[in-house]
């Protein structure tokens, strides 16, 4: 083979992220040591499943393992595996690339970060662990071979901005990453690198439960001490290769025999967060179907949760061997931040995405994930406000994509629903909570959506509910403006959006004593609203009288089954092609503006275009009460403008 050495640039982002990894300090560099180690495990995954596929693969699998070597003299360390390897075209992309998204976000959180566990957390959420070596290395050389290949890689960088890549022909099969580190810090011990303790230290805290044994070369005095006792001569050493990592598999074991700190340690592993996890599910599935499962709750979103290409599912392990790292087919989407394990007994080896997304005790598994995992979030709800806060501030708005997609955990999704409402703006409330509280008379559940708190506070579709104290939910999330209309009652209450339909607050003894002036109104006004329905025709289907507005002119309102203003928005940006739905424009018949219009009209003492003028600006003003667009803001300042003038 052609022996090709090339000096490359780092892509853009990854020159960036380095020169962050070198110039920065963090308080805790071993996660360097645990990042190699994660990556080497999961070579070693890879391979172990790749030879259970491919018969014809031409690889040794008769002992997997890790080995670290140290080199004190050098300054050297070594983290080699005998996994599946890279072949050149991988180390560039992998290495000399971070095609992985959210890269622009990571840069710019790990650059604004002040706190050194934050930067520390976002260098494993991103993936890019392999880029901490650059903490504590003047140079970093790997050595890698594919699997079932014949020829080898190597490749070196400082770390400033290039690094070099060559063929090589004599790489055992797998990767080694040799770091070297930089000149020893005297006046500080703990982060001597070349020192066994050191190692083992960070193995026990961070490697455990790997899989895979973690090996070290160490050297050992014989039985006689430092000194042999016949001769006087110093006792001869010996080295001896030690496993470091006990290699036990925590969801396989009793809850009784494993601690906190072990949960969290495979947590870390898995999901490259370095914070803890708000919450672990331990469960065991027996029965026809057996399996075990350890999922985490993590206690803060992701970067890349609502990324198309970010990392789904659990793990899948089949009797002990690792399967595949993202099994979407065991998590429904709304739970994708869940991470874990599951270990299936009795699924076969070679199981293909495609099956798996078929197979029945795989979706029976999946109802019985999800189930547990909605009713801890029910159980943090209950017992513990703080932590659940915790959950549905991070986790909310994504578990809601639930009640679209999953009927059959509606019920159970409804009810850790928690929004917010009028009652109480530092508090958010839950559904049951909501309908507890229900006036007497009550019958529908009140709610309105829009872009913000303050715009829907604000709107002047909650003035007659805030003038007779009637809670209203306030809902913010782009998927609200979706599930509300998907959902539609909970405990028997129907979902009913303000800014639909008519609005009736009174009781049965008010409506009856109001309704000979709201005859009367109606007479007094026909007139009017037959012009102004006819004068705004292409804008609005009808205009009526308001029971809503207690203080505004006018506002707009949809009818009971046309969509949103905000959710056809929505539709369109996703390139659908949706109906326009005219809008009904209600007046407040006790409004000055509304009056005076009124009399204006009756006695024509104003020619058509003032009138007509006007009538545009009582649209416009309800448009752009409720957050709309104006069609045309330029005419609507212009005529505002004249009006004004007129006046002074």
């Amino acid at each position: 083979m052609s022996n090709r050495i090339e000096t490359l640039e780092f892509q853009a982002e990854a020159r960036q992220l380095l020169q962050l990894m070198v110039h920065s300090i963090y308080s805790d560099k071993d996660i360097f040591l645990r990042e190699l180690i994660s990556n080497a495990s999961d070579a070693l995954d890879k391979l172990r499943l790749e030879s259970l596929v491919n018969k014809e693969l031409q690889a040794d699998t008769s002992d997997l393992h890790i080995d670290i070597e140290v080199d004190r003299e050098t300054r050297t360390l070594t983290v080699r595996d005998n996994g599946v390897g890279m072949s050149r075209d991988d180390v560039v992309e992998l290495i000399g690339t971070i095609a992985k998204s959210g890269t622009a976000e990571v840069l710019r959180k790990l650059k604004e970060s002040k706190d050194a566990a934050a930067s520390q957390d976002l260098i494993g959420q991103f993936g890019v662990g392999f880029y901490s070596t650059f903490m504590v290395a003047d140079t970093v050389t790997l050595l890698t071979r594919r699997a079932g290949t014949s020829g080898g890689t190597r490749w070196e960088s400082s770390g400033e901005g290039t690094y070099v890549i060559a063929d090589v022909d004599d790489a055992p099969q797998g990767t080694a990453v040799t770091v070297h580190l930089k000149p020893e810090d005297t006046e500080d011990h703990l982060f001597d690198y070349t020192a066994e303790w050191k190692i083992r230290e960070i193995v026990k805290k961070y490697s455990d439960f790997i899989a895979w044994p973690i090996r070290m070369a160490v050297e050992r005095t014989n039985e006689a001490g430092t000194n042999d006792a016949s001769t006087g001569e110093a006792g001869a050493a010996t080295t001896e290769i030690q496993t470091l990592n006990s290699m036990k598999a925590l969801w396989a074991r009793p809850r009784d025999e494993v601690d906190q700190a072990e949960y969290h340690e495979l947590y870390r592993h898995l999901s490259h967060d370095w914070t803890d996890p708000l919450e672990t599910i331990h469960m065991k599935g027996e029965g026809l179907f057996e399996y075990e499962a350890l999922l985490f709750l993590p206690s803060h979103a992701p970067l890349d949760l609502f990324a198309q290409d970010g990392r789904r599912g659990v793990q899948l392990y089949v009797k002990r061997v690792f399967i595949m790292d993202d099994c979407q087919a065991l998590m429904p989407n709304y739970l994708r931040f869940v991470k874990g394990v599951v270990d299936a007994h009795d699924l076969s080896l070679n199981i293909s995405r495609e099956i798996l997304q078929q197979d029945r005790q795989i979706q029976q598994v999946r109802r019985r994930l999800v189930k547990k995992v909605l009713s801890t979030v029910r159980q943090l709800q209950t017992d513990d406000a703080e932590r659940y806060r915790t959950f549905w501030k991070e986790f909310g708005p994504v578990v809601k994509e639930g009640l679209l997609d999953d009927v059959d955990n509606q019920e159970a999704i409804l009810d850790i629903v928690s929004v917010a409402s009028t009652r109480d703006p530092e508090q958010t409330t839950t559904l049951r909570e909501y309908v507890e509280r229900m006036k007497d008379g009550q019958d529908d559940i009140y709610y309105m959506t829009g872009e913000s708190r303050l715009m829907v506070e604000k709107s002047p579709h909650m003035e007659a509910f805030q003038a007779r104290g009637y809670e209203v939910l306030i809902l913010t999330d782009p998927v609200d403006e979706v599930w509300v209309e998907r959902v539609a009652q909970f405990d028997g209450k129907p979902l009913r959006s303000i800014a639909k339909g008519q609005v009736d607050l009174g009781t049965a003894d008010e409506k009856e004593s109001a309704e000979p002036e709201r005859e009367q109104q109606q007479k007094d006004f026909a007139e009017l609203l037959s012009w102004l329905a006819k004068t705004l025709q292409e804008q609005v289907k009808e205009v009526r009288l308001s029971s809503r507005l207690t203080t505004s002119p006018a506002c707009l309102v949809g009818d009971t089954y046309d969509i949103t203003p905000t959710l056809e928005k929505m539709y369109r940006a996703m390139g659908q092609n949706v109906p326009h739905p005219k809008r009904i424009l209600e007046l407040n018949p006790t409004h000055p503006l509304v009056s005076g219009l009124r009399k204006a009209h009756e006695q024509q003492d104003a020619d058509s275009d003032v009138l007509g003028e006007t009538a545009e600006l009582l649209y416009g003003m309800a448009l752009l009460a409720e957050g709309g667009e104006l069609p045309d803001p330029s005419r609507f300042t212009r005529i505002l403008a004249d009006r004004l003038a007129n006046t002074l």
